[in-house]
């Protein structure tokens, strides 16, 4: 625990005057406050004095300045770096089971009146910092509704959001997919199971005019890549007539819906063989044509250059690869690993097609990104030209004070 900084014995108590009678208090260093004076809800370990009073993981704890002044309330993490997590900036707001009560609702009711939701039963209800609820992820993939609970504040509340789950959604089945890393930063055992009812076999969402098969208990993230719904819908006018790659492709997201639109041929590439088994259940459900598909089980990297090599050509290339970087030490390498895909996949596109590259990792800034793209073009001796940024959908709402929270990024590239 950080001891206090000598010579700043005033602020301390005047700090401890403000402070609600029963509540832990974070002093933070001087200098220190103003991202939390932004409301930007992170608080680092770097930027703690002290700790005034005792809290366990996940209390709530009252943030103030070296100076004393309240700044804001929020759950207290002694094992990972970020050590407070934001609740609220409201000083008369407390945090208890009714304030837990209101996000879930409010979340809930923003997503049943979002118009680019209305012809989909698979959606994100809660997005951690976007809904004001950090470490808390929740998604509904027609009656079910799958939750992740990533931070000490959040499983300290566990029971309060549950009971605002059950009451907030129309779901049946309640299913934990709380087995992120996350919890591991936090100090927490992962957790996974079905809490209320029984998984459907197969779990059917609708998106548009297809349907997906979702692994909740397995799949990546909780199930299925929700955050690329709108990205997805630009196949409907890109596949159209075209030879489609769709690299690192999972379960075949971006492909299903290339190939409903009239895709003339259609390559689902990715190193899963239970994630393309998946991908091929997904075309008898949408009764589609199998004959105009290939499903490669192979190393991207890999073959990404054998098809160059072999001179391969496509109208539309998707790479949506999975988290290259996931800590700054990893950041030299995953630009090169982004930078390497998008070479070799730019030998592959034909003049005048098409390029949608995303990138997941939250530490690539878009502005690194969209170089690390342009320079892969100069590379590969292809005039690129930037169409549209690409982001995730509508019910991944990001909070204008914490960019971290987007994440995803993608580029839709004319290719010359």
């Amino acid at each position: 625990m950080p001891t206090d900084i000598p010579g700043y014995t005033r602020a301390l108590t005047a700090a401890r005057a403000e402070t609600i009678m029963g509540t832990p208090t974070v002093i933070l260093r001087p200098g220190r406050d103003a991202s939390l004076r932004r409301r930007h809800p992170w608080v680092f370990n770097g930027a703690v004095a002290t700790l005034r009073g005792q809290a366990a993981p996940g209390d709530t704890v009252d943030v103030h300045a070296a100076d004393g002044q309240w700044l804001a309330r929020g759950a207290w993490s002694p094992s990972s770096q970020i050590r407070v997590r934001i609740w609220t900036f409201d000083p008369d707001e407390a945090v208890d089971e009714d304030f837990f009560m209101r996000r879930i609702l409010r979340a809930v009711a923003q997503r049943a009146a979002d118009p680019w939701l209305a012809l989909t039963d698979g959606r994100r209800l809660v997005n951690g910092e976007g809904d004001g609820l950090p470490g808390v992820v929740v998604d509904q993939y027609a009656g079910v509704v799958v939750f992740q609970f990533l931070s000490a504040g959040a499983e300290r509340w566990r029971e309060a959001l549950l009971q605002a789950l059950r009451a907030a959604t129309a779901g049946e089945v309640l299913y934990e997919r709380s087995d992120s890393d996350a919890r591991g930063r936090e100090g927490l055992q992962t957790q996974r199971g079905v809490l209320d009812g029984t998984l459907p076999d197969p779990l059917v969402i609708v998106e548009g005019p297809v349907s997906y098969r979702v692994d909740c208990e397995q799949g990546h993230k909780t199930g299925f890549y929700l955050d690329q719904r709108e990205n997805r819908a630009l196949m409907d006018l890109l596949g159209r007539d075209a030879r489609v790659l769709n690299a690192f492709a999972y379960t075949g997201g971006f492909g299903v819906r290339a190939l409903a639109a009239g895709a003339q041929s259609l390559v689902q590439l990715d190193a899963s063989a239970d994630a393309l088994a998946i991908a091929r259940a997904q075309l008898a459900i949408n009764g589609l044509d199998e004959q105009r598909v290939e499903h490669i089980c192979a190393n991207a990297f890999q073959w990404l250059r054998e098809a160059r090599r072999e001179r391969r050509r496509f109208d539309v290339v998707v790479l949506d690869p999975p988290k290259f970087v996931a800590a700054s030490s990893q950041l030299k390498r995953g630009t090169r690993g982004y930078k390497d895909i998008n070479l070799q996949a730019l030998g592959l596109v034909a003049p005048g097609g098409w390029l949608l590259s995303f990138s997941c990792s939250g530490l690539v800034e878009p502005r690194l990104f969209q170089k690390i793209v342009a320079d892969a073009a100069l590379d590969a001796g292809r005039e690129l030209t930037l169409v549209r940024w690409l982001h995730a959908g509508s019910d991944h709402p990001v909070s204008a004070a914490c960019p971290e929270g987007q994440y995803l990024k993608g580029l839709l590239c004319r290719v010359h």
